[in-house]
């Protein structure tokens, strides 16, 4: 007879997995990836060491996973906030800006999935989660193009172009290191955007009104302490 789970236990198997992964990500946030080894992680999820290597057979994977799931959720509030926005111009401000706000509301994390230095191999998640969000931004773009809000470009590189820009003024080696202050937060947001609008080809007076409407938006407001 083949066994077969029942709902409950698929359940439960579901939100240890999700435990576990939240443990890492906890980790991750507080410490950097080098905070996310095996047994601590355990601790924090309260399960055995070997039930995350019966969910997770190695570090590696571990890592790998805690990337696609931050990623994952990066681009699902990317896409909410764009289809929320009232046009396509409005609606690449508003996936900038949560790119923006995503990154620097959680530092350390972002770094860790980003760039910093891991002893294992994740190099394939990290290019799958930039590739991911830079197409997303790049839609976007090319939505306005298509509307005749932006001039005719190469949507693809444009979109890694700024996705690089903001990342590296927000996260890399020379970034702020006051950017915790809600002001300063608000204010390194906005000027990302504002860059990033005016990069691609809205018009300045456009662009600063673009800016302005996102910093009104409720979401964006929580997050960067408006």
């Amino acid at each position: 007879m083949v066994y077969r789970r029942t709902h409950q236990v698929v359940k439960r198997l579901a939100a240890r997995r999700s435990a576990i992964l939240a443990a890492a990500r906890e980790a991750a946030a507080e410490g950097g990836m080098a905070a996310v080894q095996i047994a601590p992680v355990a601790v924090r999820a309260s399960v055995a060491a070997g039930t995350v290597y019966r969910y997770f057979p190695s570090k590696a994977e571990l890592i790998s996973e805690l990337i696609s799931e931050v990623s994952r959720d990066e681009l699902a509030a990317i896409r909410r906030a764009a289809d929320a926005a009232p046009g396509p111009s409005s609606a690449l401000a508003a996936a900038v800006t949560t790119v923006a706000v995503h990154t620097l509301s959680q530092r350390r994390l972002a770094w860790g999935i980003l760039a910093e230095p891991v002893d294992v191999d994740v190099s394939a998640s990290r290019l799958a989660s930039r590739r991911e969000i830079a197409g997303e931004i790049a839609a976007r773009i090319d939505a306005a193009v298509r509307a005749g809000h932006l001039p005719a470009q190469d949507t693809a590189l444009a979109a890694t172009a700024l996705l690089g820009a903001l990342h590296e003024a927000l996260v890399g080696p020379l970034a702020p290191d006051n950017l915790e202050d809600p002001v300063k937060m608000r204010d390194a947001v906005q000027t990302v955007t504002l860059l990033a609008l005016r990069a691609v080809g809205v018009m300045d007076a456009r662009a600063r009104g673009l800016v302005v409407q996102q910093t009104l938006l409720p979401t964006t407001k929580a997050l960067v302490g408006a």
